[in-house]
């Protein structure tokens, strides 16, 4: 079904009145002030500083959780070569509409960290499961929480890998219920860890906090990393990140005989910031590139919360000007404007023109603070992509745009079984299976991926 009819997310957030996206750009829009941001590290610095307190970084460690298993694999070193006083934290996973879909997130996690893990230099056992046993998360849990502090990360990384490694581990399709209960220092660790995670409104294990930021696993560590050292907190500043991100360049191949599939949306911040470096990539390469724009996740029933829409506002701008992306600027197109923008998809289509068009839709939402719900600006959009108002209006508030995206949808959620966007789908050559990855953060791996299946292609 394109959208459900009992939708777990409130009519405010599915389709808001005109006051309310008002009051989410400018709220967001402070969220996403690069000018506030280094406001409010000065201000917590200056505290710091006056207070004689060490840089004190928070550690939340998820036992069954694959990106926390290669946090543990950089946590001790990170602690060596930074000055920095961390304390480390068991948690449960969060679950509800923070994390839903728990069973998908499981298998796609376990999945996600096997394949970036030797890309960044660590290592994920094939042959783990979705979860470690639940006798071995007992074993290795009361086994930490037992430890100091400094205890803790320097075992860190042994006890998660005779955990994953767990002999009886063998690949399961979901999610299984562990009982803590049978160790109650354990039980006590996860509490009180569970409790701080909440208190400070995030979610996620593997997930670093400091002065008011949140760096999630190892895909951010060097964004604290860079701030840390821009506090002059690194011991050892010639050498480089623990965890860099790695480079995308695809020029100098020609991709011809691949296929790529993109799942973006026109209500997502990631996409946003990734969509016309996902284009500029197929192009530099020549690769088949197939262009399929699904539903925004809260209107196809994926539930969210307001404390997640804040931190991927930031991190999206944390992002957005790492690679030096305007963003921020922004008015929310949920619900109606993203109806009657994608009412225009099949026309533009025809045109060939679709990918243009989603693109200047995506520049005014997110860079531009132009309003989706006002009709002159997604005839803007129309123009900007070099199609005819005249001919488009014609089309405006059709359905025909409706069997499309479903079957988008039908594709990326059933066959590839994820959820979130944007989304991507390797295909060929016929020997080798589909690279099926989620986010904007993993364009460097489609790009990886991409240059080796080409020079496969290029020896035979």
């Amino acid at each position: 079904m394109l959208e459900p009819q009992d939708n777990p997310n409130s009519k405010l957030m599915v389709d808001p009145p005109r006051v309310v996206r008002w009051l989410m750009a400018r709220v967001m829009g402070r969220v996403a002030s690069t000018e506030r941001i280094h406001q409010q590290r000065g201000v917590f610095e200056a505290a710091r500083v006056a207070a004689q307190r060490p840089h004190e970084i928070e550690y939340f460690h998820q036992l069954d959780d694959p990106y926390s298993h290669l946090m543990a694999q950089v946590l001790a070193t990170f602690a060596e070569r930074y000055d920095v006083t961390i304390t480390p934290r068991l948690i449960r996973a969060s679950g509800g509409k923070n994390q839903p879909e728990s069973e998908k997130l499981a298998v796609w996690a376990r999945r996600d960290a096997e394949l970036i893990a030797p890309h960044y230099g660590l290592e994920f056992p094939a042959e783990a499961g979705v979860k470690p046993p639940a006798s071995a998360l007992v074993a290795a849990g009361a086994e930490l929480a037992k430890q100091s502090s400094m205890s803790f990360i320097a075992q860190l990384q042994n006890v998660s890998d005779r955990l994953w490694s767990s002999s009886d581990s063998a690949p399961r399709e979901g999610a299984q219920a562990v009982e803590y209960s049978s160790e109650p220092i354990l039980q006590a660790a996860l509490d009180v860890g569970s409790a701080r995670i909440a208190e400070l409104n995030h979610y996620s294990g593997a997930s670093l906090y400091y002065g008011g930021e949140w760096y999630w696993g190892v895909d951010r560590l060097f964004h604290l990393e860079q701030r840390l050292r821009d506090l002059g907190a690194c011991r050892t500043p010639d050498k480089p990140f623990l965890v860099p991100r790695p480079e995308i360049e695809v020029s100098d191949l020609d991709a011809s005989q691949l296929q790529l599939h993109f799942y973006p949306s026109l209500n997502s911040p990631y996409t946003s910031i990734i969509f016309d470096r996902t284009v500029a990539l197929a192009q530099a390469c020549g690769i088949e590139f197939h262009h399929k724009p699904v539903l925004p996740m809260i209107m196809r029933g994926v539930a969210a919360t307001q404390a997640k829409g804040r931190y991927i506002f930031f991190d999206t701008k944390r992002e957005a000007d790492f690679f030096g992306v305007p963003f921020g600027h922004h008015v929310t197109p949920i619900g109606t404007p993203t109806r009657q923008a994608y009412s225009l998809l099949p026309f533009a289509k025809a045109e060939g023109r679709d990918v243009e068009f989603l693109s200047a839709l995506l520049r005014m939402a997110f860079a531009e603070g132009k309003g989706l719900h006002l009709k002159k600006n997604i005839r803007r959009g129309i123009e900007l992509a070099g199609m005819e108002w005249a001919q488009a209006k014609q089309h405006f508030g059709s359905d025909d745009w409706r069997s499309m995206v479903e079957q988008h949808q039908i594709e990326m959620v059933e066959g590839m079984g994820l959820w979130g966007v944007p989304c991507y789908r390797l295909q060929g050559p016929s020997s080798e299976p589909d690279l099926e990855v989620w986010g904007q953060d993993r364009l460097w791996l489609v790009a990886k991926e991409i240059r080796r299946r080409t020079n496969l292609l290029k020896a035979r």
